[in-house]
């Protein structure tokens, strides 16, 4: 093994290189085993470190670096994905519960700690790992259909008062541990720490609304920008003697109303989940030693400073959810959900657990022990698993919130579609059909012409030629033949429905900018696009055009892939996860399309194994009554299925049927991991046509 070593070039691209495989390849092999993808890197760490095969060494600059960046990224991601909205609705009641998940657990990790003989520093420390929570369960609650459950919004608000308030004490106990410790000096240190705040949350806000008022929709410099106030923060941070994380997570409340849920956010947690962020927990398992990680989970003081630390969490959370209970009326469901939501410890506590590990002071002595730190990995562990199994358990009998549907939703198909802001209201229904390919040109104009017929409105065919600056180019030339040939057969086919087309010809060095522009002149109801299954490494990066059209586009976009022509279909299958008005609005525009085929549609609604019957019953009931209030009159039926892989399920049922019609969704991240989305998952293997329908990102 020696030998084999010896021959390995000891360079950083090898580190980074052998990185790049364990993130590719070890958290699927992990996932298939029903395990946390983070767990695989932090066991690919361990094999890969000095208690393993030592191919990597988290003591070299190289480890160093993107351990830092990993964990710096993380916190920012934590910070950026708070959703802020929600904070203030419920934001007294978030609160109160925020203090009490964060006090009870304080006081319980204090009492263990000293049980064990730590100092009072230390024990302070250990008891804010217990404080925060990352909120793994969210896919679950969001794929459960149960975001809108009250008690489910408190636990997410509550997330930004933990994370801060326990960053805080990380932040006053380091400074303790440094030494020259007075009254004055935490005085001093928490008015630095105020002010810096205040700073960063205020100052790059206003920054960054300035710059992105600036800069328009130039993404690349945005995401730099972006970027750059994360590592400003964290430098900041460090000048006033405060962990980095610190100012890498009041960076992402900084910036999270700045860059909002858009295609800026979506490219910085990107990059974070596939690089970055997987670093920081490949580089957590380097730094586990194996001899002392089996002493803390054998020897008897070991193993009951782990056991005392895990039920202390456990026990803790439970009485916070309980106190909520109590103060706010919550029945047993929802005060065991949140129970479960508050459970698991990712991202601050391992972020924090790492900095108070690296703190050493002039004596050489660390924050808190090896044997702490061993700990908390366990604890990560269990209740990483532990979490989402019980948030699983309890959520699905959560009660179904009310519709709340604005007046828009039972409107007609044309006007349902006019989202806030106002705009004028158009004379004429009209679609919008780029078209770029000429094998798939002749079925997305009959689909945007049967559209626009049923509607009374109008079709624009839209071919976009590209160019740069250079307006003689010849290859200008070429692609405005081409442009013109796909015209003239998008003008053929419209003539076909007795629909005249109003064509354009667009010039431009963006398509997706193209595309949005003209919808907008254009004052589009909708955009109707075809389907790319190739995918090249820039789109797989910074996204496709698609992408970039479902982000920038002011109306819906119905995104196809059309396997037969439009008026060949005649079954329409439509999943319903849950009852909101952009799931209706999807509702309806399958009903809008089988209106015009006399097509029969099926809302499909996969609900988890264990949902009540009452709640199953009460879901039909409120979809029953959406369906009498929509003006489009189809034949429309409801069929509920108890499944546990709701992905599966939906390609099971789409065998039977022509064409899906699905929401389009955003991924979302937990614990800084990418989560795939039930979407993307069915996209994969469906056979039959499809349509991806999404609406202006608000």
């Amino acid at each position: 093994m020696e030998e084999l070593l010896t021959t390995l070039p000891d360079t950083p691209i090898f580190a980074f290189t052998l990185l790049i495989l364990v993130v590719l390849f070890i958290p699927p092999i992990f996932e298939q085993l029903r395990l946390p993808g983070l767990v695989g890197l932090i066991v690919a760490g361990v094999a890969l470190g000095p208690s393993g095969l030592q191919l990597l060494d988290p003591e070299t600059d190289t480890l160093e670096l993107l351990t830092d960046i990993g964990k710096i990224y993380l916190m920012f991601v934590a910070g950026l994905e708070i959703d802020l909205a929600e904070f203030r609705k419920k934001k007294n009641r978030s609160l109160g519960f925020g203090i009490a998940t964060f006090i009870l657990p304080l006081l319980a990790g204090v009492a263990v700690s000293r049980g064990f003989g730590f100092d009072w520093n230390a024990a302070f420390l250990i008891g804010s790992l217990l404080a925060s929570h990352t909120l793994l369960g969210y896919p679950i609650v969001n794929r459960l259909g149960v975001l809108r459950n009250e008690a489910v919004t408190v636990t997410i608000g509550a997330t930004i008062f933990t994370d801060i308030a326990a960053l805080l004490v990380l932040a006053i106990c380091v400074s303790i541990h440094d030494g020259d410790f007075s009254a004055a000096s935490l005085i001093m240190q928490l008015m630095a720490l105020g002010l810096y705040a205040i700073a960063v949350l205020f100052g790059f806000d206003w920054a960054g609304k300035e710059y992105f008022r600036r800069t328009g929709d130039e993404e690349s410099n945005q995401f730099l920008f972006v970027l750059a106030a994360v590592f400003l923060a964290a430098l900041g941070a460090q000048l006033i003697s405060v962990d980095r994380i610190v100012g890498a997570f009041l960076a992402g409340l900084a910036v999270n109303d700045v860059v909002g849920h858009g295609p800026v956010e979506e490219k910085v947690e990107f990059v974070g989940s596939t690089l970055f962020i997987p670093f920081f927990f490949v580089g957590m398992g380097l730094l586990l030693n194996i001899q002392a990680f089996v002493e803390a989970i054998t020897t008897p003081v070991g193993l009951g400073l782990t056991v005392a630390i895990i039920l202390a969490l456990i026990v803790s959370k439970f009485l916070a959810a309980t106190t909520a209970k109590l103060l706010y009326r919550y029945t047993w469901y929802e005060t065991l959900t949140i129970w479960s939501l508050s459970l698991p410890q990712v991202a601050a506590t391992l972020a924090a657990a790492l900095a108070g590990y690296q703190a050493v002071n002039s004596q050489g002595e660390t924050l808190i022990s090896e044997a702490v730190f061993n700990a908390v990995i366990v604890m990560m562990l269990i209740t990483a698993i532990l979490g989402p199994v019980l948030t699983t358990r309890f959520a699905s009998h959560l009660s179904v919130p009310d519709v709340d549907l604005d007046s828009k939703t039972a409107a007609s198909y044309g006007d349902d579609l006019l989202l806030s802001p106002p705009r004028p209201q158009p004379e004429h229904f009209t679609v919008v059909v780029p078209v770029y390919n000429p094998f798939t040109t002749q079925y997305l104009i009959e689909m945007g012409a049967l559209l626009a017929r049923h509607e009374g409105g109008n079709l624009v065919p839209l071919s976009v030629a590209t160019a740069h600056v250079h307006m003689d180019d010849p290859q200008l030339d070429m692609e405005l033949a081409k442009s013109q040939r796909l015209i003239e057969r998008a003008k053929e086919v419209s003539q076909r429905f007795d629909l005249n087309a109003n064509p354009i010809i667009r010039i431009d060095d963006d398509v997706a900018h193209a595309i949005s522009r003209v919808a907008r002149e254009q004052n589009a109801n909708l955009v109707v696009m075809g389907w790319s299954e190739k995918m090249s490494l820039r789109a797989r990066l910074f996204g496709n055009i698609i992408d970039q059209v479902f982000w920038s586009s002011h109306c819906p976009v119905a995104v196809m892939r059309l396997l037969d022509e439009p008026i060949n279909i005649q079954t329409i299958l439509v999943p319903m996860k849950n009852i909101t008005p952009r799931t209706v609005r999807t509702m309806q525009f399958a009903q809008v399309f089988a209106d015009t085929n006399q097509a029969v549609v099926m809302l499909l609604h996969v609900c988890a194994p264990g949902t009540p019957p009452d709640q199953i019953l009460i879901f039909e009931d409120q979809l029953q009554q959406v369906l009498q209030q929509s003006p489009i009159s189809v034949e429309t039926n409801i069929k509920t299925i108890v499944c546990e892989d709701v992905a599966d399920m939906i390609v099971q049922m789409s065998h039977s049927f022509d064409l899906v019609v699905m929401r389009s969704m955003r991924r979302r991240t937990a614990g800084g991991l990418a989560v795939s989305n039930v979407t993307t998952e069915v996209i994969k293997q469906l056979s039959c046509s499809l349509v991806l329908f999404g609406e202006p990102h608000t």
